[in-house]
């Protein structure tokens, strides 16, 4: 799975010269890749460049889409968090699928038992069922959903019900 980590890891590797790079899903198998370079620019070379990366290089399901990163704020694209080293280890594995996402969360939630529940491919929504023998908060909510984006495949969204 390519995620959003793994896919600037990879654009990182091809392209060194380029300062900020940041990948985010913005709809049903689509995504966005903003960079700067060094002066805080974004040629027009550069971004053809990128474009034909992504196509030949990112998850093969995915429309690319190239904006210089200053276009991060106006598109309203979520502050990268600080994760986990567990998340980010798996997120950047070439071999992470759907079993090793479902064990890491239990691993770092162990009071509950996430489970997957389907995939709607009309959508791209992975859901995800939670169940807890304890009150899950908000807060605990909003990390699952938070390390299940970075764990998922780039142009998917995900779901989780809490039971």
């Amino acid at each position: 799975m390519r995620t959003r980590l793994l896919s600037e890891q990879l654009i990182r590797k091809r392209f060194p010269h380029l300062r900020y790079v940041r990948v985010h899903t913005h709809g049903k198998n689509a995504a966005t890749i903003y960079a700067w370079n060094d002066d805080l620019q974004l040629p027009h070379k550069e971004i053809r460049s990128l474009k034909l990366f992504a196509s030949d290089h990112l998850h093969p399901y995915v429309c690319f889409k190239v904006k210089s990163y200053n276009m991060v704020q106006s598109d309203r694209v979520p502050q990268a968090q600080e994760l986990p080293q567990s998340v980010i280890n798996s997120a950047m594995s070439r071999k992470l699928d759907q079993d090793e996402i479902v064990t890491l969360i239990n691993r770092l939630f162990s009071y509950g038992q996430l489970t997957f529940n389907r995939y709607d491919s009309t959508n791209a929504i992975i859901h995800f069922d939670f169940h807890s023998t304890v009150f899950v908060n908000q807060i605990d909510k909003e990390l699952i959903y938070h390390y299940l984006c970075e764990l998922i495949p780039l142009g998917s969204s995900c779901e989780v019900a809490f039971y």
